[in-house]
């Protein structure tokens, strides 16, 4: 009683607002209001295997299953909620696609989720991997685990954003690693990321991972460039 009686004080004081369009949130709203939530741009990508994003990673290795939650446009509500991503609107957004993913039949397609890891220099910075932290919520709402540690991240590189796409291929060639193979090893894998643009780090990844000899290997991302 006093818990809520304070915590009602604090959103009088000092309200939360939408990421978005920066409307004062109720008490029931989490990061998003209603409205923005209601518009956000989604994909359907669950709905068709052969998708854009699937076409584009299948070429690595086999794949069981690809998806990407949001389109991202620039200027667009998607943009501003990664710009703002925080650990708990990552988790949020998470769940949200888990649960869409869990109520249309892929509650039994995966066994365990592997974020794509941030080099430990550049963790320390930002203090969180807003990859994790989509995977954490994904994998609430698909009720299997995530292992936050699967890959990790043995070189600090350079940010992509800049440069051409042979050079981002370049930038990401054998920087992962995965600690305990015997984690991977027999077990459907979902690889999550946040935003994919040509592909070279989640490719990197699913190279890592293939040598580790899951059963399959299936990949979400919180958005993809329209």
């Amino acid at each position: 009683m006093l818990k809520e009686f304070w915590n009602d004080f604090v959103n009088l004081i000092f309200p939360e607002n939408c990421l978005t369009c920066n409307q004062i949130l109720s008490k029931t709203e989490q990061q998003l209001c209603v409205h923005c939530q209601y518009e956000l741009p989604e994909t359907n990508d669950f709905k068709d295997k052969n998708n854009e994003l699937y076409q584009k990673l299948a070429v690595y290795f086999p794949l069981e299953f690809a998806a990407s939650y949001l389109v991202f446009t620039k200027l667009g509500k998607t943009q501003k909620i990664l710009h703002a991503l925080k650990y708990e609107i990552g988790e949020i957004i998470g769940q949200w696609y888990g649960d869409i993913l869990y109520s249309n039949g892929f509650e039994n397609r995966f066994d365990l989720i592997v974020p794509v890891p941030l080099h430990p220099k550049k963790l320390k910075i930002r203090g969180y991997n807003q990859s994790a932290a989509f995977g954490k919520g994904l994998a609430k709402g698909l009720k299997i685990e995530q292992e936050e540690n699967g890959l990790t991240r043995q070189k600090h590189t350079d940010t992509q954003t800049k440069k051409t796409k042979i050079e981002r291929f370049q930038n990401v060639s054998d920087i992962f690693e995965v600690a305990d193979k015997s984690i991977i090893k027999g077990k459907r894998i979902l690889l999550v990321d946040d935003v994919i643009t040509t592909g070279a780090t989640i490719g990197e990844c699913l190279k890592v991972l293939h040598q580790c000899s899951p059963v399959s290997l299936s990949v979400v991302t919180i958005a993809t460039p329209q």
